[in-house]
């Protein structure tokens, strides 16, 4: 039997695996118990990657549509169509060439995703979208603005861990085990979360603010903090800028106010706010979309970093942490096309910070240009590991925008809800079927890197990294793409580490800690801010017009800033929650995970179920002005009375038919998918 040691990639935690093969077919996987991430664990998604790999309803052959169905053709007719099409849209416009990736290809490592910017800037289009549009890049917007740089919380290493919006439990088992270990050790737990998570069951503290009033909470606790003394005043007055700005501002929120806004009691935010601020070290782990989709998004985050300073809990063990970036060779834009991408000029902060540019458009802008053409058209589009029929918000208007292209392409593995829009559908490889390098635990606070390995080889299904390279070469960018291989590219990256392919694979097959965790940094190197401190007040923010203090803002239909519209929806909906066995559109065909869990559900509390008549497991429509949908009711005391809470990805109830893509974040331009109101009735049998 053969063992090979890889990460899985199923999700961001690219847990270690152990895949064992007989006669080249794998036969079992199991945690990789050296794996300083993932510790041995591995999730029901990992342990059925097998049945992803040999799943019979994989595509085989790219296709082609014709004539109302389908027509197997080869990978070489399928590059000629596009280089074709390609060749005549950059006639026109370069610009009108897009591409959309999901979390797949981000979680092929910092070679993929550059290498795609690259062939687009080379190409003449600014036109590069990703699910960043709506994820995570709210936290790293809101910490680089505040700190210069991207932290992490330790909560291993914590006192008093404040775990906010996030049920890890579903979505990152290596942190929830983490705050476990810490809890058993004496650590105090708080879990701010409008449902009772499993954690929030273990928690010392447990508070339920209304969706989207979490950035007031926050500044809530800043003012009990302030008012108290209990901040770090040595680091607020040599570290900091800003701070008087910043006490003044809280006063507003004082607990008594705050309630009103939050419907926490003042009490238990005083309570909190202490029991943080007096446990050292402490940190904030933060869920990656919770706070991030409502009007005050990147507020939150901001708020989040600010609150984690004035504590003095940053750079220290236990608090929030950096840990240093593999060294690589950048696979940097080569030339800069002329055109700004889609979202560019109406959010510049989502586009770059301090010089820094992401190097993407705003996604949630895009159907409305697609269908408009204005500020240009959008021709021509690449859609890859990505299906924003089922996962961008307002279902109906993605499939409208989508079917105007004159040429859609969909890399994927199986024939998914965007694929069947498509003109050409190309079969993508799985994670065991091709070589990626995870270099990103640097961003969960561990300097680790390890080769995905090609596990099995992948027949005509490709890698993403191979077609952008074959797409390079057939246009003739060879000079910008000088590599021949998947494997020469990422040794060309891996360079200034001293590390390659043939090291990770036969020496280090399980990957190694490269750096260590520097605490401190800012004694010596300061912050890499425009003022070299923690930015209290952000200079940044206030020159372009947005608020350079975390201020709450209301969700365009909350019950305070929409209460007409209260009358008719008298319930908060939140889409979006995290399933264990699932990610995002993904998995819902794999056998063993649709047993464990087959069909979606929403979540009410018994007293909104009785004042509805509905009974736990009855079916139940669930409406928002935009749409409605059906599916089950699961009863349960775990969610607060008023929220209806939704899972996302699924099609046969398909919660993006209830959302809005429109901007509610000013500054990021993020959809607000947490805090819509909605109503909800019986459906009779």
């Amino acid at each position: 039997m053969k063992l090979v040691k890889t990460s899985c990639g199923l999700c961001p935690q690219s847990c270690g695996m152990n895949v064992y093969l007989e006669g080249g077919r794998i036969v079992r996987v199991e945690g990789m118990a050296e794996h300083p991430w993932s510790r041995g664990l591995l999730c029901p998604k990992g342990e059925a990657a097998a049945e992803l790999l040999y799943h019979p309803e994989r595509l085989t052959h790219p296709l082609r549509r014709e004539n109302g169905g389908w027509r197997r053709i080869t990978w070489d007719e399928a590059l000629d169509l596009i280089v074709a099409k390609l060749a005549e849209i950059k006639e026109r416009d370069p610009r009108a060439f897009a591409t959309a990736f999901g979390m797949p290809v981000l979680l092929s490592g910092s070679v993929t995703p550059a290498l795609v910017r690259r062939f687009l800037y080379v190409y003449g289009s600014p036109n590069c979208f990703s699910v960043e549009s709506m994820c995570y890049r709210c936290r790293l917007a809101g910490y680089m603005l505040t700190y210069g740089r991207f932290r992490v919380a330790d909560p291993e290493n914590s006192n008093c861990i404040l775990l906010w919006g996030h049920n890890p439990n579903n979505s990152n088992p290596p942190v929830a085990e983490r705050i476990l270990q810490a809890k058993q050790k004496g650590a105090k737990l708080i879990v701010i979360d409008p449902k009772r998570t499993p954690l929030a069951k273990e928690a010392n503290l447990h508070l339920q603010p209304r969706p989207g009033s979490d950035c007031a909470l926050l500044l809530s606790l800043m003012q009990v903090i302030i008012s108290e003394r209990l901040y770090d005043e040595e680091f607020v007055r040599e570290w900091t800028a800003g701070f008087d700005k910043l006490a003044q501002h809280v006063e507003a929120y004082a607990p008594e106010r705050a309630e009103e806004i939050t419907w926490v009691p003042a009490e238990s935010i005083r309570e909190v706010a202490r029991l943080y601020a007096t446990n050292k070290p402490a940190c904030i782990v933060q869920g990656t979309n919770a706070l991030d989709q409502h009007a005050s998004g990147l507020q939150s985050s901001r708020a989040v970093a600010i609150l984690q300073a004035i504590t003095g809990n940053l750079d220290v063990a236990g608090g929030f942490i950096r840990a240093p970036r593999l060294r690589e060779n950048p696979i940097e834009m080569p030339v800069k096309p002329k055109g700004k991408a889609i979202g560019q000029e109406e959010y510049p902060i989502f586009f770059g910070i301090f010089k820094r540019e992401f190097g993407e458009g705003q996604a949630m802008l895009l159907p409305e240009v697609l269908l408009s053409g204005k500020p240009y058209p959008i021709k021509l589009m690449i859609i890859a590991g990505s299906n924003p029929l089922l996962t961008w918000p307002n279902s109906r208007k993605v499939a409208e925008a989508l079917s105007r292209l004159e040429l859609l392409v969909v890399m994927t593995q199986f024939m998914s809800e965007t694929a069947r829009l498509a003109d050409l559908v190309l079969p993508a490889a799985t994670f065991l079927e091709r070589t990626e390098l995870s270099d990103y635990y640097s961003l969960w606070g561990v300097p680790y890197v390890m080769l995905r390995k090609k596990v099995v080889e992948p027949r005509e299904r490709w890698s993403d990294l191979r077609f952008w390279l074959e797409l390079a070469r057939r246009m003739g960018y060879q000079d910008y793409f000088p590599w021949g291989s998947e494997e020469e590219v990422i040794d060309y990256v891996l360079e200034p580490s001293g590390l390659t392919i043939r090291y990770l694979t036969e020496e280090k097959p399980e990957g190694l800690l490269y750096d260590s965790i520097k605490y401190r940094e800012y004694e010596s190197d300061g912050f890499r801010t425009p003022s070299g401190k923690v930015e209290l007040y952000s200079e940044t923010l206030a020159d372009q017009g947005y608020d350079p203090l975390p201020t709450q803002r209301e969700s365009p239909e909350s019950p305070l800033s929409h209460p007409e519209l209260l009358s008719e929806y008298p319930l908060i909906l939140t889409t979006g929650a995290r399933q264990l066995e699932y990610i995002h559109s993904q998995l819902r065909n794999i056998p063993s995970l649709r047993q464990r869990l087959p069909e979606p559900f929403a979540e009410i509390n018994p007293e909104m179920a009785a004042k509805y008549g509905i009974g736990d497991g009855e079916m139940i429509a669930v409406e928002t002005k935009r749409g409605r949908i059906e599916l089950r009711a699961r009863v349960s005391e775990d969610i607060m009375s008023g929220v209806v809470g939704l899972p996302h990805g699924w099609p046969e109830a398909n919660s993006n038919l209830l959302t809005d893509e429109t901007p509610a974040d000013s500054t990021l331009g993020y959809p607000a998918l947490k805090s819509l109101l909605c109503r909800i009735r019986r459906v009779q049998s």
